[in-house]
């Protein structure tokens, strides 16, 4: 079985190579591109020497060649990044991963409508661990539907720019769906001063930023006398890597579509 190319966007950044160095330990994986901005101190460098295993790949700086070059695409950069290689994946028939979190409304519709034309595998966080997780607290909420407050708490490096995680929002949308709740109209992100009591229905988050923290997400169902709490945290960002390559993996054989991790793992 021939190998699938893979070309991997932010190739420098803590996610590319973690990719990287996941992509070149895979025998039914080729690292076919690494891609990185304009400028970037690294184009023209060895992608393999950025894990300590030069391959003979360069990272390169051409979108439109590293997209031709590839059957899956794997994008864990910025938004604004990420729709301009949407754009060019979708010219060039070339499905996606997408692990980019902090779209705006307009962006998640001009994904939706690429994937009319190719395949896209997109989640806030390709953790196996976290997508069970997002079973378990659909489960949870459907036996806690009354009487149980939702709190959602999750901390992460000082470098995230987006806030609260693409993970934590997720999970208040697994919770919110069981629920039969509207997340815009019940999610808390936010409290100071003189609040007033808690309304039944909301849905708070709370966020913590500091260090080299890779992604602790807690979802705390509290009611009168008992606390269930549902817990993952990463220690690395390998889990990441594998849980892409295995959406990588998936995607490569699909036409069209957007998928998530729940397709990915046979969920549904």
């Amino acid at each position: 079985m021939a190998q699938i190319r893979l070309a991997v966007a932010g190739s420098s950044g803590r996610m590319g190579r973690a990719l990287i160095e996941a992509v070149l330990a895979a025998s039914d994986l080729k690292l076919a591109a690494a891609l990185e901005q304009k400028g970037n101190a690294h184009v023209g460098k060895d992608a393999g020497e950025l894990v300590g295993t030069p391959g003979g790949v360069r990272v390169g700086d051409d979108v439109a060649r590293a997209v031709a070059g590839a059957d899956v695409f794997i994008d864990f950069t910025r938004p604004e990044g990420t729709i301009a290689h949407v754009a060019a994946c979708r010219q060039q028939g070339v499905n996606m991963v997408i692990g980019t979190t902090g779209f705006g409304d307009a962006q998640q519709k001009e994904i939706a409508a690429a994937a009319r034309d190719v395949a896209i595998v997109m989640s806030p966080n390709f953790s196996v661990g976290v997508n069970v997780a997002f079973r378990l607290l659909e489960v949870a909420a459907r036996a806690l539907d009354r009487g149980y407050d939702v709190e959602i708490v999750e901390a992460h490096h000082r470098h995230k720019v987006d806030a609260p995680s693409g993970t934590a929002l997720r999970m208040g949308e697994v919770v919110a769906r069981a629920l039969g709740r509207d997340l815009k109209q019940h999610a808390v992100f936010g409290r100071e001063g003189v609040t007033g009591e808690r309304k039944d229905e909301t849905i708070g988050f709370a966020t913590v930023r500091g260090g080299d923290l890779v992604g602790d997400h807690t979802v705390m169902f509290i009611g009168a006398g008992e606390r269930l709490e549902i817990s993952h945290r990463a220690s690395s960002r390998a889990n990441f890597a594998r849980g892409a390559l295995r959406a990588a993996r998936f995607v490569a054989t699909k036409q069209n579509g957007l998928f998530d991790m729940a397709d990915v793992l046979g969920f549904k």
